[in-house]
């Protein structure tokens, strides 16, 4: 798939979903690929930022990922960054820091969920634990300081 192709298909998967401050969802597809743009990435890691809550929000199906004309690498970083139902954080962070090139979509996604601006549309209880949330993974991950 081109680029142009991965994002229309990333925007036309998350058609009508908003993010928790009732955003329209592609507005933070956007970010994270235009962050993973701005930290260095490749084309492989721009397309899995697009592509990066697809199959975990079942707006696209693992089957779809499986068949679909991207490259081995961009498939195995969604599905890196796709939580599982039940995963230890620690399981999940292992894995992401486990596959060549995902660890870079994951801070570009934790960046932007923990962005001030957004994060101060929620209501406190919200926000709060949100941003220990976002804190811990990045923890886990390495990526603090």
């Amino acid at each position: 798939m081109t680029p142009a192709e991965v994002e229309a298909t990333a925007r036309a998967a998350h058609a009508g979903q908003t993010d928790k401050a009732g955003r329209p969802y592609a507005e933070h597809l956007r970010a994270v690929a235009e962050g993973v743009r701005a930290r260095g990435g490749d084309e492989e890691q721009i397309a899995a930022a697009w592509l990066h809550d697809a199959v975990e929000d079942a707006a696209l199906s693992a089957e779809w990922l499986r068949g679909a004309a991207l490259s081995s690498r961009t498939k195995d970083i969604v599905l890196a960054v796709t939580k599982r139902a039940g995963e230890p954080p620690e399981e999940y962070a292992a894995r992401i820091l486990a596959t060549p090139g995902a660890l870079l979509v994951k801070e570009s996604d934790l960046a932007h969920n923990a962005d001030p601006d957004r994060l101060a549309v929620l209501d406190e209880a919200t926000r709060t634990r949100l941003t220990e949330k976002y804190a811990r993974m990045r923890a886990l991950l390495g990526l603090v300081g």
